[in-house]
């Protein structure tokens, strides 16, 4: 049985991976690591983890995503969106594993009007968009690597804007959010489900393994404004919302203001079908209201 093993197992996609991954439990073995279990910053500790393991794909699902603290703790940043990964890529490339590490939109400046390519050029304007990055070229040094970039992640796990907006609009009668900074929200769920369709058809001989950059994100395109109405549609907060511009919220780290992700490649190539990113939320949505999340 070919092995998968997964870090940051702990996070919003490792654990949608996690319970993805009970879909493939007949066809493949996981193996689920966080910092407790594999500190991917020690180079000695994931080369000896990746000889005794021998995983067939490496999922590397670890980052450090605090944005704005970045700005000051750059070197934070650096060691676990970038070093780390070059620790992962040359312990993958020495027992043949294929590499699969996730990136990240703000590797672009946000200054196009159309949405990204993989190979438009990257221009990164925040530490951890220079980390994740550098991150992005570590693995590239391996043909056996597979970057996906994605962007405005949320999921039912961790710490979201879909939760925080969850969150205030039971607190509060109105906010205010930007409506001058567009993307595309993207279910966890969906990327974690993208990544092992990706290895299932790989691991299945259905289709040839190919590395390089891909993007994944919902499909449609919004501006955070936008997603917060929508969120407080759907779980019924009677909270109001208002569009200001980014300069009424100013952050230690600049977000790009247009981060929208061109994903024919990965549609042509790996046969991967992407929801429109209302349909995901509404989804999630459902869930919650089902289970009654508390937030």
């Amino acid at each position: 049985m070919q092995k998968i093993l997964v870090t940051g197992s702990n996070g919003q996609l490792g654990s949608e991976i996690k319970e993805a991954a009970q879909a493939y439990a007949s066809s493949l073995g996981f193996i689920f690591t966080d910092v407790a279990e594999l500190d991917i910053t020690n180079t000695e500790a994931v080369q000896a983890f990746f000889a005794k393991t021998k995983p067939t794909f490496a999922i590397n699902c670890a980052a450090y995503t605090a944005v704005d603290r970045a700005e000051a703790e750059e070197d934070a940043a650096e060691k676990i969106n970038h070093f780390a990964v070059a620790n992962l890529t040359k312990a993958s490339a020495a027992v043949g594993a294929y590499l699969i590490h996730v990136s990240t939109d703000y590797v672009f400046d946000g200054r196009k009007n159309t949405p990204y390519r993989e190979d438009d050029a990257t221009n990164p304007q925040s530490a951890y968009g220079r980390t994740k990055r550098r991150g992005e070229i570590a693995a590239l040094g391996y043909s056996g690597s597979l970057v996906i970039r994605t962007g405005w992640l949320y999921s039912k796990y961790g710490c979201n804007f879909v939760k925080t907006m969850l969150r205030l609009g039971a607190e509060k009668p109105q906010l205010g959010v930007v409506f001058d900074q567009v993307g595309t929200p993207t279910n966890a769920a969906d990327l974690a489900r993208c990544i092992l369709s990706i290895i299932g058809k790989v691991a299945a001989q259905e289709k040839e393994f190919v590395g390089g950059v891909f993007h994944f994100s919902s499909e449609g395109v919004c501006s955070w404004y936008d997603f917060a109405v929508q969120i407080m549609k759907l779980g019924k907060r009677h909270c109001k919302v208002l569009p200001i511009e980014s300069s009424a919220y100013p952050t230690p780290a600049p977000r790009p203001s247009y981060s929208v992700l061109g994903k024919e490649k990965i549609k042509n190539l790996y046969g991967v079908e992407i929801a429109h990113w209302t349909d995901s939320l509404e989804r999630l949505m459902r869930l919650f209201a089902k289970n009654s999340f508390a937030f």
